[in-house]
């Protein structure tokens, strides 16, 4: 055994199926030591690609953890782009800082190159700190909220009070909830298309853990007997001396239109017994902001969701659309991925886009992490600039870059992985 913060020669090799148990117990050890629920372990088992995971071994131990999922993302315009969802990365508490978690960065960075086929990677961060050193920049936000429902009301468009309410066993309202869901994602970019057995997520509800809430209940909302959409949520029950004051905790709202939206949104502020309504990942420009009367009273606050890191600058900007004409050429470092370091040339617009290697002079230098904190247009490149991390070099071209990114809805991740 090396002594300790010394480099660990350790062998990186795909997992197999049986080692799974192994590979997975390496994981929850890195993360606490706390294993999860047993439904809740079958879900990730069935879900994990084995031939895209990858194992650190010291000897005969599993060292380390990393793997990827098989995405499709929205991206601005519309378009889904093939991406690999980087996932349960870890590394054993007697092995940090000892060159693991670069060597699985290393390799999954080698591999989601060589497959050809994705020109992003994208993850969810423990720690944010840790990635960007190898190149993912958050480009997704969420927001939490904690609605005050004695002192907040919620206003509602014109036929609001026409939606039909039912209450659904979650399990029943799968299926529908599941089309909707569908529809939904190419309107928002950082929305990830589910692939079959992940339908099962949303209705992942372990007792253990519900700290003291209700089994997870499904509302859905229904015009003209159509089904248009639906809240996934729990209640905790809690009184105090003056009385009741519960908590409805939101997990899902999904909605065909503003009315159901918002009769989903009156529901779950109005349930009896309760006096407030939480939810803790909601798009940052979510509409029920514009439908409470006192967003002070609603506890909003704002962190870091998705990263994003361009594996191929080049395939990456030509695979979305722009918000205004673009003509840029950027002069891009990426010290973790070489191939990547050079002048870019994108041109494009609403209707697609070209970026090529370029010797032409650069009108804008940054890192890749820049490139894939912008890139799903929630992330102004002209705040990056104000920070220091990405320079104009031609007079004109940042704004009209920046103008260009930017997508007309924040982008959103519904669930992690």
């Amino acid at each position: 055994m090396s002594a300790q913060g010394a480099t660990v020669p350790v062998e990186l090799r795909t997992l197999v199926p049986e080692q799974w148990d192994a590979w997975y117990a390496t994981l929850e050890e890195a993360f606490g030591g706390v294993a999860e629920a047993p439904e809740e372990r079958a879900l990730w088992r069935a879900l994990t690609e084995t031939g895209r995971s990858l194992a650190a071994w010291d000897g005969d131990e599993v060292v380390g953890t990393a793997g990827a999922f098989s995405f499709r993302l929205t991206v601005p315009g519309g378009s889904p782009v093939p991406a690999a969802g980087v996932t349960m990365v870890g590394v054993l508490p007697t092995h940090r800082r000892r060159g693991v978690l670069r060597s699985l960065m290393r390799r999954q960075l080698d591999d989601i190159r060589a497959r050809g086929t994705e020109p992003l990677a994208v993850l969810t961060a423990s720690e944010p700190t840790i990635y960007g050193r190898f190149g993912y920049g958050c480009a997704v936000e969420r927001m939490s909220l904690s609605i005050d429902t004695t002192r907040v009301s919620l206003s509602a468009p014109e036929g609001t009070d026409a939606v039909r309410l039912r209450l659904v066993p979650p399990e029943k309202a799968a299926d529908r909830c599941e089309e909707l869901y569908a529809e939904r994602v190419p309107l928002r970019p950082g929305m990830v298309a589910r692939s079959p057995g992940w339908e099962r997520l949303p209705l992942l509800d372990p007792e253990s853990r519900r700290d003291g809430g209700s089994p997870l209940r499904c509302v859905v909302a229904e015009e003209d007997g159509r089904f248009c959409g639906y809240a996934l949520y729990s209640v905790k029950p809690e009184w105090e001396a003056a009385g009741p004051s519960g908590t409805v905790r939101v997990r899902d709202v999904e909605a065909r239109s503003p009315r159901a939206y918002a009769a989903l949104w009156r529901f779950l502020a109005g349930i009896d017994l309760t006096s407030s309504v939480v939810a803790h990942s909601r798009p940052v420009d979510d509409p029920v902001l514009h439908l409470v009367s006192d967003v002070r009273r609603c506890h909003v606050s704002v962190r870091d969701l998705l990263h994003v890191r361009p594996v191929d600058v080049g395939a990456a900007l030509s695979a979305r659309a722009y918000a205004a004409p673009v003509d840029v050429v950027f002069e891009v470092e990426d010290a973790f991925c070489p191939w990547n370091t050079g002048r870019w040339r994108l041109t494009g617009d609403t209707g697609g886009a070209v970026c090529a290697p370029t010797r032409d002079a650069a009108d804008l230098a940054l890192s890749v992490r820049e490139l894939g904190s912008a890139y799903l247009g929630g992330v102004s490149l002209a705040a990056l600039a104000g920070a220091g991390r990405v320079r104009e070099l031609r007079a004109g071209a940042l704004e009209r870059a920046a103008t260009a990114f930017l997508s007309p809805v924040a982008p959103w991740l519904p669930h992690g992985f």
